[in-house]
């Protein structure tokens, strides 16, 4: 085997578990006909309203993490979860306007991140004892937390505009997230992909 084909060959074995692990956490849904949901893309950086398979807004560009949309993430990496949540909270005094938490680390990432060995047992164990006494997930975990959906607040418009800068959450305008607020409820599914 020359050089280039076992270069190609590692980067087939390195791709492979993580498009499948792409695969388990991202779920193939479909809506309830009146279900209003949202979808982020990070490829097109647009969010995308709908109620049910018909598209009601369309916000871009967006902003997500500095380190891109991953399907697993650590404590400051800057990612982007990939998936499917839930909008959990609303904090109307956020720095950043309004802020929409999302249901992060959901169990799905937790189960993963445990399979991938980027928690251990007793990480796994202390999250869903957490999550069985207050029915949400910590927000202080290895995985990161205190993702959502958030305005820019005083942060600059142009920046917004050109470049991924959130911590990993997802940002859209002032306007937006007021939109947003407005026309969504705790409960409101989120895809990101």
């Amino acid at each position: 085997m020359n050089r280039a084909t076992k270069s190609l060959a590692l980067l087939i074995m390195t791709l492979l578990p993580v498009m499948g692990l792409q695969a388990a956490i991202d779920t193939d849904f479909s809506p309830r006909p009146n279900e209003r949901w949202l979808l982020i893309d990070d490829q097109s950086a647009t969010l995308t309203v709908y109620e049910g398979n018909q598209e009601i807004e369309h916000f871009e560009p967006i902003s997500l993490g500095r380190g891109g949309a991953a399907p697993l993430r650590v404590r400051g990496d800057r990612k982007t979860p990939t998936g499917e949540f839930r909008i959990n909270r609303v904090n109307m005094q956020s720095r950043f306007h309004i802020f929409l938490g999302l249901n992060y680390p959901t169990p799905a990432h937790v189960r993963k991140s445990f399979n991938a060995g980027l928690i251990d047992r007793d990480e796994y164990e202390a999250y869903h004892q957490y999550m069985r006494r207050y029915g949400e997930p910590p927000q202080d975990t290895p995985l990161g937390g205190d993702i959502g959906i958030h305005g820019l607040g005083e942060s600059d418009e142009d920046i917004h505009g050109r470049f991924h800068w959130t911590q990993g959450c997802i940002a859209v305008t002032n306007e937006q997230i007021e939109w947003l607020n407005d026309n969504i409820d705790i409960g409101t599914r989120v895809v990101i992909r």
